[in-house]
């Protein structure tokens, strides 16, 4: 099963994600064969949250994965968004053919209601590194979408939306994760 994990920032808390990238990290290795994508987000040069994309049994491990991970012990992250997800491209992000650092890289959160819209991949897909559906617990109730994407700015890669058909439509720039 996948699933979306967004931890997002507590304010202030950049020296406690300073001090902790390390136990991150390593708490991260354990889960490498099940990352699909993964990746700080950040307004200018401060990170502000971040995204993992990840396979894993059930639910529970899920969880488990959200919040047992060390930064979130610590108090880093104000709180966090974990939904079911479902994998529309059939990649990881490292298979993206646009490579790790060329160009700029966004996560675009759509929330909404109702009857699903955006389910499936666009036809221009070439800039698309992760695409799929927020889902309800049991996989059965769509609740948005989540992508990642490389765009030449905010309102293009909020454009891979059918933005009226949304609540609400977060756009955050976001960059390849991992050890540097």
């Amino acid at each position: 099963m996948e699933f979306f994990c967004y931890h997002r920032d507590r304010p202030g808390s950049l020296a406690l994600r300073t001090k902790l990238v390390e136990a991150h990290w390593s708490y991260m290795d354990g889960y490498e064969a099940s990352l699909i994508a993964r990746g700080p987000t950040f307004v200018g040069d401060v990170p502000t949250g971040s995204v993992h994309v990840v396979d894993l049994p059930d639910p529970a491990a899920a969880r488990a994965f959200a919040f047992d991970e060390p930064t979130y012990q610590a108090g880093a992250y104000r709180d966090v968004l974990l939904r079911r997800w479902r994998n529309l491209l059939g990649r990881t992000m490292w298979d993206f053919p646009g490579g790790r650092t060329e160009g700029d890289r966004y996560l675009v959160l759509g929330f909404g209601t109702g009857e699903p819209v955006d389910d499936i991949v666009p036809s221009d897909s070439d800039e698309l590194v992760a695409y799929g559906p927020l889902l309800s617990d049991d996989g059965t109730q769509w609740l948005g979408t989540a992508v990642l994407l490389r765009a030449p700015d905010e309102e293009t890669a909020r454009a891979v939306l059918t933005t009226e058909r949304y609540d609400a439509i977060e756009v955050h720039a976001w960059e390849f994760g991992g050890r540097r």
